[in-house]
């Protein structure tokens, strides 16, 4: 099948962090086709290019959010009103005044409002959005693309009037013409997608499936897509956009932060609504999700595959690590609370003076590079430089190192220079560095934050975040047992190597594409050589291995022996007068009869050519079929193979409806047996078997 891969900010260029997860579904899925839609977030992005892409891939097209492009487009006195209207309906749907939770949507989502008017208000303004949207992707579609009217004046007046209407929430009430401009600057970014052009039959029209990578704006052309051509969409979340938003905005203003809220719920939630299925990567995303509004039903788990070979030296050898080194591995940032370790880490001093702490990894961003430098300057004033005599030089405890160097060439020797990996954020997604230590082997220490406590299972110790004297208890607890150590590495990596790994992942994503496929209505006409219409233009079986996709292979009765698989033999029976003219029988107008199909003169110039099909007989109703002897059903008669052996017998089966007819046989080693069968109307008639050899 052809799809659609959706991305933002990831595949295929080389610096996006989903990207890795993308490339190895799509070569993992070689037996598919895959067009990428990718949305670029930077500059810096584009310019670093794109990964090497397999065969599989039939094209790649692109489109910018950081570079805003004045197509040069005026509007006319119409279209002005008919975006005004649209635009302010959207922002209407934005302010309602509807009580909002965590989620940014209404909260008669929950099933407790259900049978109130807060749950049929919130339904309209689901609906109300919805409408604005696609009102404004259709009239993206009729004009070439709205990038100037969403900058426009028009739209911040809109807002602006649907924050000062009656009704509105009281934090939109609160929005000043700052507020405003920010929120169409952010809102402007978001709708990008409506003006490209991918929404043809040369474009998203022609994939069998739409898959977006993540949800929000990635999401937003498969449901353009699902809109104007009726292609299924299939949603991935590893992290769920609007739990994103507040992790990012937490500066912003109360305004700008509730209507950005608002957006991005209404546009997962219609994303969820839309979506044939929906793909968490782990329960804690999947909470997130059920909160937007997406049904039970439509949600499936798939883990995130991870690549397990580069790591597999290390876990299969832990007898190498440092006993008394603690490993942490990340990107460094505050989220990682680097402090708290540190803290923790002191403590473990006092109980274990020869224990030693390896920070692997480099900031992320300008405030990552602030923040490292803010723990370097921490280690240096709680660990003071130590000697191990007089003449000796001082070396600090704590080391910041990162990857790529003589020392630590790969994360994998990372993991294994420690015999215990420790996890310290206040927030956390997917410990994707987590189940890298398992792939190794090792013991780990967690704060329960995100899916942690869902990663690891019961393979490692898990305490509360922002609490270092916990932190330092489990990390002694470990270092002071190796056993105990050496148990829950093992068992840490048996699980990463069940759930974690590629395999998994691109298994479970094959099984999904069938599924949605086999319950999706043919949205175009394929024709084969001779102009008829085919269910498919490929099989979606074609790629499964098994017997059924040996054309060798034909149908046999139930029961039926090995050598019923030969080709039938064609057999001629004597007509039968009482079913002259009954559909199926012969008779004039039948399959066999005068002008039906199959029909052909015999030597007694009435009868007819049996047809030459593999049916069970039971199934054989009105006559018609050829069967094989062997399960001569509603007769009665049994004859061994061995009667037969070497001989292909054909019984041809005439019979009103509802009467079981069976014929004498008569065959001889190695001869071609034909029987004839005469049953009337009502009763059953009985068979009679003849045989030279071998038959009872």
């Amino acid at each position: 099948m052809r799809i659609g891969l959706l991305t933002e900010g990831g595949y295929p260029y080389v610096s996006g962090e989903p990207g890795l997860w993308c490339d190895r579904l799509v070569r993992g899925l070689e037996q598919h086709e895959f067009d990428v839609y990718a949305l670029a977030r930077s500059e810096r992005q584009e310019a670093e290019g794109w990964v090497t892409l397999p065969p599989q891939v039939g094209r790649v097209r692109t489109a910018s959010l950081w570079d805003a492009e004045d197509d040069g487009v005026v509007y006319g006195r119409r279209t002005r009103r008919r975006f005004a209207e649209c635009y302010g309906e959207l922002a209407a749907s934005l302010c309602a005044s509807a009580p909002v939770g965590a989620s940014g949507i209404a909260e008669a989502t929950a099933p407790r409002a259900e049978g109130t008017g807060t749950h049929d208000q919130s339904a309209h303004e689901a609906d109300r959005f919805a409408n604005a949207l696609y009102g404004l992707a259709e009239l993206a579609r009729d004009e070439g693309g709205l990038p100037r009217a969403l900058r426009s004046e028009t739209a911040v007046r809109a807002l602006e009037r649907a924050c000062r209407a009656p009704g509105a929430h009281r934090s939109a009430r609160e929005a000043r013409v700052p507020d405003l401009l920010t929120v169409a600057a952010r809102l402007e970014r978001a709708l990008r997608p409506l003006s490209l052009d991918w929404y043809g039959d040369d474009g998203l029209g022609a994939v069998d499936l739409c898959h977006a990578a993540s949800g929000g704006t990635a999401a937003l052309p498969g449901l353009l897509a699902r809109h104007f051509c009726g292609v299924p969409l299939l949603v991935t979340e590893y992290g769920v956009r609007l739990r994103a938003h507040y992790l990012t905005e937490p500066d912003s203003s109360p305004p700008i932060r509730f209507l950005l809220a608002a957006f991005h719920g209404r546009l997962a939630a219609e994303t969820y609504r839309s979506a044939a299925l929906i793909t968490p990567g782990n329960t804690h995303a999947r909470r997130w999700q059920e909160r937007c509004g997406a049904e039970r039903a439509k949600l499936r788990t798939v883990h995130p595959g991870m690549d397990a070979a580069p790591f597999a030296e290390a876990g299969e050898s832990p007898e190498c690590a440092d006993p008394h080194t603690l490993v942490w591995v990340g990107r460094v940032e505050p989220a990682k609370d680097l402090v708290s370790l540190l803290h923790a880490f002191a403590e473990i001093r006092r109980a274990e003076p020869k224990a030693r702490l390896r920070i692997v990894g480099g900031p992320s961003g300008p405030e990552g590079a602030a923040y490292l430098a803010h723990c370097r300057n921490l280690a240096a004033q709680l660990f003071p430089d130590e000697a191990d005599g007089p003449h000796a030089v001082g070396s600090n405890p704590v080391s910041f190192e990162e990857t790529g160097g003589p020392e630590l060439p790969t994360r994998a020797e990372a993991y294994a220079s420690g015999a215990l990996v420790v996890l310290s954020s206040v927030v956390e997604g997917f410990p994707a560095g987590l189940v890298e230590a398992m792939f190794c082997g090792r013991a780990t220490v967690s704060t329960d934050v995100g899916a942690v406590v869902e990663a690891i299972g019961g393979t490692g110790l898990v305490v509360p975040p922002r609490n270092p004297r916990a932190l330092a208890e489990a990390c002694v607890a470990l270092l002071r047992d190796p056993e105990r150590r050496a148990r829950l590495g093992a068992a840490a990596r048996a699980r990463a190597l069940e759930l974690f790994t590629v395999e998994q992942n691109v298994a479970a994503f094959h099984g999904i594409y069938l599924d949605i496929l086999s319950r999706t209505p043919a949205r175009r006409v394929v024709l084969d050589d001779s102009g008829e219409p085919l269910p498919f233009s490929v099989p979606a079986e074609a790629h499964v291995p098994g017997r059924w996709t040996d054309a060798k292979v034909r149908a046999v009765a139930r029961g039926g022996p090995a050598w019923a698989t030969d080709t039938p033999v064609r057999a001629t029976a004597a007509r039968s007068s009482e079913n002259d003219g009954v559909a199926g029988s012969g008779g004039p107008g039948g399959p066999g009869g005068p002008g039906g199909p199959g029909a052909s003169k015999s030597a007694t110039g009435g009868g007819r050519e049996a047809v030459p099909a593999v049916v069970p007989a039971a199934v054989a109703e009105r006559a018609g079929a050829v069967v094989p002897v062997s399960p001569v059903e509603r007769a009665g008669a049994a004859v061994p193979a061995s009667a037969v052996e070497g001989a292909r017998t054909a019984v041809p089966v005439s019979a009103g409806e509802g009467a079981g007819a069976a014929g004498p046989v008569s065959a001889t080693e190695g001869v071609r047996a034909t029987a004839s069968v005469s049953a009337t109307e009502g009763p059953r008639a009985t068979a009679s078997v003849s045989v030279t050899e071998g038959v009872r």
